[in-house]
């Protein structure tokens, strides 16, 4: 087969110096069928090897025939529908060239943000145990939100997934940057949307702020992959040669490390997010007045037992109250508990499972009570009755009404007897 140089040397001795293909052939020592084919093709020269057989051509029929009815498949699984006697390799070989006509194919288009238009949110856990109380270590979500557009990043720690919490972190963040984008971007997390439709909670802060929060497709990572990418980011960067001695540490170090992650070139953008975020911040939706409903909330009635239960940790209220309806009201960092509007209870709040948190004016109140209510019970219980006219209610004694109706509780027992 004629090589590249000789090609090409054919084609420079023919059309710049003229040299005649008898000629040609005879110098290069080659047939003048050679030459003439050298010089009608355009393309240099192309070694191809003939086409050989592979071991998987007999088996193909009974491939696509599992493909037909199930296209995802794995290979092992077919390897034992159809007795696979060979090594597994060209196997996946085979089904990574053909499966694509079974399974169809999803493009994805390249998405262009605009500023303002999308934030993308997200949890993060973070393998770290971190101490939330003596003797106690938990991993707790981080939230994370990306500005679409300047691809800003901003994250926090917070104590739970419930709404109340999210939600909390949410307002937050968002505070923080001192608008809102358009659209929030959501997956179907459980507080959020885990039927498919917002939660109450969920949409409630939505309408307050006048945006919108946007529920991923179930299993598509990819609808919301700024933020997935981010939360790799954390992962490698953030984490490593880092310990955490609270939840408040943690952020305090998120904190630092996220001033310097968004002063970072983001090579898609050619631009670092924190010059990007005015473009951003202008097209944003302005915060209303008025906050959204965040935190936890419960209205009960306070029993005997003086506490609130906020997250599985009990927290005292003034006893006081017990009896009446309180209102049990909770964000990251404090618990408030009110009743008819009155604070009867403040507490910092635990991020600890279980616990009891007590006041000790609370206990001391509680104390006073008990020997308030004893003496009362004690008065009850010497003070001499009165009818309505004013003259004393006599007060017999049990063995009277036994000898009333000629009972005798006293008498020994007798033993019964069938004669």
């Amino acid at each position: 087969m004629l090589n590249v140089e000789d090609w090409a040397e054919i084609r420079r001795l023919h059309r710049a110096e003229g040299v005649p293909i008898k000629e040609i052939a005879r110098r290069l020592g080659i047939a003048r069928n050679t030459v003439r084919a050298a010089l009608n093709s355009d393309r240099p020269p192309k070694y191809e090897r003939a086409a050989r057989g592979s071991v998987v051509d007999a088996f193909e029929p009974q491939i696509r025939a599992l493909l037909a009815e199930w296209p995802k498949m794995p290979a092992p699984v077919v390897a034992q529908k159809i007795s696979w006697p060979y090594s597994i390799s060209p196997l996946k070989k085979r089904l990574a060239a053909i499966r694509p006509e079974y399974v169809g194919v999803d493009p994805v288009d390249r998405v262009v943000y605009e500023p303002g238009q999308i934030t993308q949110c997200d949890l993060w856990f973070p393998e770290p145990r971190i101490p939330v109380a003596p003797g106690q270590e938990r991993v707790l979500p981080v939230l994370v939100m990306t500005l679409g557009f300047s691809r800003f990043l901003t994250a926090t720690m917070i104590p739970s997934r419930q709404a109340g919490d999210i939600l909390t972190g949410m307002w937050q963040l968002i505070r923080e940057i001192g608008r809102v984008s358009k659209t929030l971007v959501w997956d179907r997390e459980s507080a959020i949307g885990g039927t498919g439709r917002l939660s109450a909670p969920a949409a409630a802060f939505a309408g307050t702020l006048a945006t919108k929060i946007l529920l991923a497709p179930p299993r598509d990572p990819e609808f919301k992959g700024m933020v997935e990418r981010n939360n790799g980011f954390l992962e490698t960067s953030f984490l490593p040669g880092r310990i955490f001695t609270s939840p408040a540490d943690f952020n305090a170090q998120l904190g630092e490390w996220l001033t310097l992650a968004n002063a970072r070139t983001v090579r898609a953008l050619q631009g670092r997010p924190v010059d990007l975020l005015e473009t951003d911040y202008l097209s944003m939706l302005p915060l209303p007045p008025v906050a959204p409903p965040i935190g936890l909330s419960n209205r009960i009635r306070l029993g005997r037992d003086y506490y609130v239960r906020v997250d599985t940790v009990d927290y005292s209220v003034d006893p006081r109250v017990i009896g009446r309806f309180v209102d049990v009201t909770a964000d990251t960092r404090v618990v408030t508990v009110l009743c008819n509007g009155e604070v009867v209870a403040q507490h910092e709040r635990s991020w600890a499972k279980h616990g009891v948190i007590t006041d000790p004016a609370h206990q001391g109140v509680a104390a006073t009570l008990r020997k308030s209510y004893a003496a009362q019970r004690k008065q009850r219980a010497t003070a001499d009755r009165q009818h309505t006219d004013g003259h004393v209610v006599a007060l017999r004694a049990l063995p009277d009404y036994d000898a009333l109706f000629g009972v005798d509780f006293t008498a020994p027992a007798t033993k019964a007897s069938n004669t």
